[in-house]
């Protein structure tokens, strides 16, 4: 049991803040707060994605450039142009590996007031970080796993921010309904919302 709580408060505790921080804060500045209540988001961002952590910077740059390119060839998640759901991922995380890291150049736009802690995102981004998390959650199984079938749940610990990436960016442009006529391929799930 121990182990079906810890993967559902690391999937929600995950969503929120790539929801609240991400998402609403860096992407679409739906709000402002203090330099320490960012600071302080973006360390509570690592320690709920762990080895998925997101920067605000890359995710926000590539979210905004998403919403400006929906559907085109410049869009970085849009399932238009892959053939599955795991090649559009790894895509996506070309992109924002590029965005995040200032390997390409990025109309202002996009950028303007993104929060960005470039000490910390090198930190938490690093390989040492990904793995400690990973031992982390490998010896949290050990201890707690009482089933054969909780350990097919790490790799879900593991990768959980690029599986939350996938449901929204595949399955809510692929399957779903729309209420009215768009001009991209967004698609309502609502009878699974409470997953995401």
């Amino acid at each position: 049991m121990v182990i079906i709580i810890f993967i559902i408060v690391l999937w929600y505790s995950g969503l929120f803040f790539q929801t609240f921080f991400l998402h609403r804060y860096a992407a679409h500045q739906t709000y402002t707060m203090s330099k320490f209540g960012e600071k302080l988001c973006f360390i509570l961002t690592w320690i709920t994605q762990g080895s998925n952590y997101l920067s605000a910077y890359g995710y926000g740059v590539m979210h905004r450039m998403h919403h400006a390119f929906a559907d085109t060839e410049k869009d970085p998640h849009s399932p238009k142009y892959d053939p599955n759901p795991l090649a559009m991922m790894w895509r996506t995380k070309n992109v924002y590996q590029q965005i995040n890291k200032q390997k390409i150049a990025i109309e202002e736009k996009f950028t303007k007031n993104v929060p960005q802690w470039k000490a910390f995102d090198k930190f938490a981004s690093s390989w040492y970080s990904r793995i400690g998390w990973g031992a982390f959650y490998t010896v949290f199984f050990i201890i707690f796993a009482e089933y054969w079938w909780h350990w097919l749940l790490l790799p879900v610990a593991i990768l959980m921010a690029p599986i939350h990436g996938m449901i929204i960016n595949w399955f809510g442009h692929i399957y779903g309904y729309v209420n009215f006529k768009v001009n991209d391929t967004s698609k309502n799930l609502f009878r699974f919302d409470w997953l995401m």
